[in-house]
């Protein structure tokens, strides 16, 4: 999984809108100087970097690659940039050494946020489309409200329940639309995605005090390197080498999901929040379902119905509402 994390960790403590304007006009009627106007684009990159993957990995499917040889290609072409920045952040120091206790946290929470999640969206992402796919993914905040209600004492008012309510009746709109005309296992399918979205939230909630103590940048490295390694071992474990016997072009997709789907927005996210905080980035976000839409509509020919419009602007409405109300009030 990717970021934009801040949006649901501010939920803990914390893509369709019409078109990219939003989060540039936001921009200018808070008078945003060049530098907050290059984290704004940095944001919208990321959202659009990430929104491409459920699109790659339907390319890969196409050659015939199975999501366990899949998700372990990506990985190995993503592992080197994150030990990079893990050993620079060694280097540079700063907070301190890592306790033993941060160093397992950190390293359990990537396991489960992002290779547990991930492999449950790649599997999902057999039977479901790319923009369904980002659409479920994109509920993760409003099950951080759940979760943080459950686990953490958080108390669910007025604005987590119209939130809860608009976002899954947008949710069952689209799924309605889509049921009996996709795969046979589309139910599957929505539900392995779903689950996906469910561990990134565990992940979430369970981060948001580690990542104080050890450092966004680090404690991104480390759960990523993590992550990348139990991918390369379970491939080891469930095929045997020959599954690489594959053609070039699957190679090249794994590639540029590594670099651009994965590498890049973890990245250009930090430095948005960074450069203009966790509104403008949740804003930003909200672009995800719509762009997976859009770019499964045109590269994949996946139907774009009005049904599907409608039921993505209910999500992302309701999202919104956990992700900017506060900020509101």
């Amino acid at each position: 999984m990717a970021l934009p994390v801040a949006g649901a960790l501010n939920a803990v403590s914390p893509s369709t809108l019409p078109s990219s304007a939003l989060p540039s006009a936001v921009a200018a009627r808070s008078g945003l100087s060049p530098h907050h106007w290059i984290g704004v684009a940095f944001a919208v990159g990321g959202v659009l970097s990430f929104s491409l993957r459920p699109v790659i990995i339907k390319l890969a499917y196409g050659y015939g690659v199975d999501p366990v040889t899949l998700i372990m290609l990506r990985m190995v072409f993503a592992l080197p940039f994150f030990l990079g920045v893990a050993a620079w952040q060694s280097w540079r120091g700063g907070r301190g050494r890592v306790s033993g206790r941060d160093l397992a946290a950190t390293i359990g929470l990537g396991v489960t946020g992002y290779y547990a999640a991930s492999f449950c969206d790649f599997l999902g992402l057999r039977y479901v489309s790319a923009g369904m796919g980002r659409l479920l993914l994109f509920l993760y905040p409003t099950i951080v409200v759940l979760l943080s209600a459950l686990f953490l004492g958080k108390r669910i008012g007025l604005r987590e329940v119209v939130s809860l309510l608009v976002s899954y009746a947008g949710v069952a709109l689209v799924v309605w639309s889509e049921v009996g005309t996709g795969h046979p296992d589309f139910a599957m399918g929505a539900a392995l995605v779903f689950g996906g979205a469910f561990l990134y939230s565990v992940y979430l909630v369970g981060s948001s005090q580690v990542v104080q103590r050890v450092g966004s940048m680090r404690f991104t490295a480390y759960a990523m390197t993590a992550a990348c390694l139990c991918c390369i071992a379970q491939f080891l474990v469930l095929r045997p080498l020959s599954a690489l016997a594959l053609p070039q072009e699957v190679f090249g997709l794994s590639a540029v999901m590594a670099l651009l789907c994965t590498v890049l927005p973890v990245f250009l996210t930090a430095e948005a929040l960074r450069r203009v905080g966790a509104t403008l980035v949740a804003l930003s976000g909200a672009l995800g379902p719509v762009s997976a839409a859009i770019f499964g509509y045109l590269v994949l020919a996946e139907p774009l119905g009005w049904l599907q419009l409608i039921g993505a602007a209910l999500t992302v409405a309701g999202v919104m509402i956990i992700s900017l109300w506060k900020s509101k009030g």
